[in-house]
């Protein structure tokens, strides 16, 4: 089933659904993690680089969890969502685990306007 086409705004007013422009670079991100790529060495455009200490936290945090992640479900995009937080967005999306399906942890990156585009920047992953 597809989901209907979303766009980005700035709403400051609370959670909006992610941006249908943003899933496809959100989706390598989480493929680079269930690779074991903590430190994104894998090239994807319009990705900041992710600090050794920020790669190491996330690392240990899927480690703790004790599962195992798995590529992005359709359905993710039904439960993720973002925050404007002038001057980016906070994006909050859901993890999903061989064991559980959807777990409770989250990837939490921030999106911020670009003049081609916009850039990602990997924060954390953690159980809210």
């Amino acid at each position: 089933m597809k989901l209907k086409h979303v766009a980005v705004t700035q709403n400051s007013e609370g959670e909006t659904p992610v941006p249908s422009v943003w899933r496809p670079t959100l989706r390598a991100i989480v493929d680079a993690l269930v690779a074991q790529d903590h430190a994104l060495t894998r090239t994807i455009p319009d990705v900041l680089p992710v600090s050794p200490k920020t790669a190491k936290h996330i690392q240990e945090y899927i480690n703790d969890y004790g599962e195992t992640l798995i590529p992005l479900p359709e359905n993710t995009w039904k439960t993720s969502c973002c925050v404007w937080a002038d001057p980016h967005w906070d994006v909050f999306v859901d993890l999903y685990t061989e064991g559980e399906g959807q777990s409770d942890m989250v990837l939490q990156v921030k999106v911020h306007p670009a003049t081609n585009g916009f850039t990602h920047e990997v924060h954390m992953v953690y159980v809210p």
